[in-house]
């Protein structure tokens, strides 16, 4: 028989191996490797890769990078619970979701992009120690692309768009991007195999993929798929000369106007408008962008310090959110978050919807909003003296560099007055 004593010691040992398997044997969360990771986006039955560079910060905290090529887009908020890891993609309002898994030195998961009218999921892997985008070897390359193209987009609904390709080709590398009325591709990055020019770019919100190759009437021909489901074919000619229409002549002012107006909800909920002290007499630009939108990230990394240097040379900006969801509630937040991350000074307002012809209403002074960004230049009459459609990134290079100087000349001006 066993002892009184033993007995009572039962209960304690019970209590000490349920502490041992609850506790003890937890597996250790994962960590993200640091390195470059190869990473693949499965869109219409197509891989699109990009690069994503981990590093692990001095006091312990993992971040990582977009890479396409010279754009490095810092991803800082990047949480692992277990075998998962979740990465929110900068300001947009989307994540990677993936399992780790060490073995393989890889992760598998999905790209998501929320408050959306349909779901919105792509599936997406990566592997570490691979700093290749398409191919590890690609075949020497027998076609050239380096120069400006006149190029045509046309879409499975009908649709067409002319656009400007500008190509730079160092062996088998190849980067560029397309010019559009209403903005750039951003920076697209990829290779030259043998004749298939190869380029892709993601930034977190937006996936892009071309595929070209030239045909036997001097032209390139091939694909372009962007995001879950978006497809063109598209076309190429090459033409160093070719130009889009001069982007402030794509939006204007009807008939009988030369000035706007609009009352709009600052981030507090006050209510703005042109006729407020703060913005008489002076230089004011008008900036129509949305917090969803990379081209208008691009204009507002660059209006932000732009600001900061000029606003007390009797200049203002103010920025007209026009969101995913416009109800203020919902699109607060994320202009917030935008602000915060770009560190904009200047008065950033609710305005309305995304969609264009919701837009419109909003600004019925106008022909049209084209697209976004668009940006209006008053003079300290009030007088809207020159309308800007789209912008071209840093990713455009020569394109961005007369941009700039376009932009500071217009001020200098509308200043001395």
């Amino acid at each position: 028989m066993k002892s009184s004593a033993s007995l009572k010691l039962y209960p304690y040992i019970f209590a000490l191996l349920i502490l041992f398997f609850a506790f003890g044997c937890k597996p250790e969360p994962k960590v993200l490797k640091p390195g470059m990771w190869r990473a693949v986006l499965t869109i219409s039955n197509q891989e699109l890769p990009f690069l994503m560079q981990v590093v692990k910060q001095q006091d312990g905290k993992t971040v990582a990078y977009l890479i396409n090529g010279e754009e490095k887009i810092l991803l800082d908020e990047i949480s692992i619970d277990g075998d998962s890891v979740k990465i929110p993609l900068h300001i947009f309002d989307a994540d990677l979701k993936a399992h780790i898994n060490d073995q393989q030195d890889g992760m598998k998961g999905k790209w998501t992009r929320y408050h959306l009218e349909e779901p919105y999921q792509v599936s997406f892997s990566a592997k570490l120690g691979q700093d290749y985008r398409f191919s590890k070897k690609p075949k020497p390359a027998t076609y050239n692309y380096t120069g400006k193209w006149d190029v045509l987009f046309k879409y499975d609904d009908g649709t067409e768009e002319k656009a400007v390709g500008v190509f730079e080709q160092q062996g088998n590398q190849l980067k560029g991007t397309f010019l559009s009325t209403t903005g750039d591709y951003r920076y697209l990055a990829g290779e030259v195999d043998k004749e298939e020019l190869r380029l892709s770019t993601f930034d977190g919100s937006h996936a892009y993929l071309f595929k070209a190759k030239p045909d036997d009437t001097n032209k390139i021909k091939g694909d372009y798929w962007a995001g879950k489901s978006g497809y063109a074919s598209w076309t190429g000619v090459r033409n160093e000369k070719a130009v889009l229409p001069a982007a402030d002549t794509l939006t204007y002012l009807k008939k009988g106007y030369s000035k706007i107006s609009f009352s709009f909800p600052d981030l507090n909920g006050q209510k703005v408008s042109l006729n407020d002290e703060k913005y008489r007499n002076k230089v004011v630009v008008v900036q129509l962008l949305g917090s969803w939108c990379p081209n208008c990230m691009d204009e507002t990394k660059f209006l932000a310090p732009f600001y900061e240097n000029n606003k007390n040379r009797g200049i203002e900006i103010i920025g007209l959110a026009y969101e995913q969801s416009p109800e203020f509630e919902q699109a607060k937040p994320r202009v917030e978050r935008m602000r915060d991350r770009l560190q904009v000074g200047y008065d950033l307002l609710i305005a309305g919807s995304r969609d264009k012809d919701e837009a419109a209403k909003t600004l019925p002074m106008l022909n049209h909003v084209l697209g976004f960004p668009t940006t209006i230049f008053i003079d300290k009459k009030g007088d809207v003296r020159k309308i800007h459609t789209g912008f071209s990134g840093p990713g455009t290079g020569k394109y961005y560099d007369e941009f700039v100087q376009d932009f500071n000349q217009t001020i200098e001006k509308l200043v001395n007055e």
